[in-house]
């Protein structure tokens, strides 16, 4: 494995971000999974911040601050994302090979455990690894998402996932972007530039979104039945899951239904559910009221609000 690290920061710059890499593999070779770090590179106690599924890691910018002074806190680019490498063979593009590169990073941590927040995509990589034997997972909040998708929205992502997109400026890609996760809530244009940014570069004269297009392959190709197989599959690990989780909903979310989050409290062994007013999927916990709820879940109802 390699790596490419900038200086360990002082105490007085925990809050800067510090980007590195790990490389994994996948069977059809080897890739490399980038992510950004907060806090004290020597805390023992790290939250892994796991985005959605055309997201980045910087979608965590402002929570991992405001948890650093607790967290070493941790955002991969999912493989295909971000600044991390694209897979060779795009059939791998899925939960199975997102869970083994996360078990990749963690050991590369050096940590026995970790805590985790998984918006959508990331929260189902997170029920997958958390329900395994001997997970590392110790606490996770799964911000929208669900084992069971409403098919509807399922099918509002494939309209527009992979699609090719350029733009002749950058403003012209945030504002794509923005349009695209208008359900995140009613973001300022300053927030939406914060956390879209991230999400374009520019190539022959064009602005385009990172993401590679391919990983539509695999999502256009997921029949009925192994919706259902799969489905079935994070019910299992969500009832075997055996530390706290918390279940995040957007009021509006067409993603994940009131009843999915009920069955969840329902035949979880320490499951809770909150639900956040006027937005949809998913919230972006970029506001004080939404880091809060995952301060509180994480770290106490006492916690330091600074």
């Amino acid at each position: 494995m390699t790596a490419t690290p900038v200086a360990a920061p002082d105490p007085a710059s925990m809050s800067s971000p510090r980007q590195y890499d790990v490389q994994c593999i996948s069977p059809g070779g080897l890739h490399r999974v980038a992510y950004t770090e907060w806090g004290d590179p020597e805390n023992p106690r790290v939250l892994l911040c796991v985005h959605g599924l055309t997201r980045s890691g910087r979608d965590f910018d402002r929570l991992a601050v405001a948890l650093a002074s607790t967290y070493r806190v941790v955002c991969p680019d999912v493989v295909g994302r971000g600044v991390s490498s694209w897979l060779a063979d795009p059939n791998y593009y899925g939960v199975p090979q997102y869970v083994a590169d996360m078990v990749t990073l963690i050991a590369r941590l050096g940590v026995q455990s970790v805590d985790w927040f998984g918006t959508s995509m990331g929260g189902l990589i997170g029920m997958a690894l958390a329900g395994l034997p001997d997970s590392p997972i110790r606490k996770m909040l799964l911000n929208d998402v669900g084992p069971h998708l409403e098919p509807e929205a399922v099918a509002r992502i494939g309209d527009y996932l992979g699609k090719p997109a350029s733009f002749e400026t950058l403003q012209q890609g945030i504002d794509y972007a923005a349009l695209l996760a208008n359900t995140f809530g009613p973001l300022t244009p300053e927030e939406w530039r914060e956390i879209n940014t991230p999400l374009l570069h520019q190539r022959d004269g064009a602005w385009q979104l990172r993401y590679d297009p391919r990983i539509a392959q695999p999502f256009t190709a997921t029949t009925p039945e192994l919706s259902a197989l799969g489905e079935a599959a994070l019910w299992r690990s969500l009832a075997a899951t055996e530390g706290p989780v918390l279940v995040v909903r957007g009021e509006r979310s067409d993603l994940l239904s009131r009843e999915t989050v009920a069955q969840m409290v329902g035949n979880g062994r320490a499951v809770s559910s909150v639900e956040i007013p006027g937005v949809g999927h998913a919230p972006a916990f970029l506001s004080n009221d939404q880091i809060d709820i995952a301060r509180r879940f994480f770290v106490g109802e006492n916690a330091d609000a600074s």
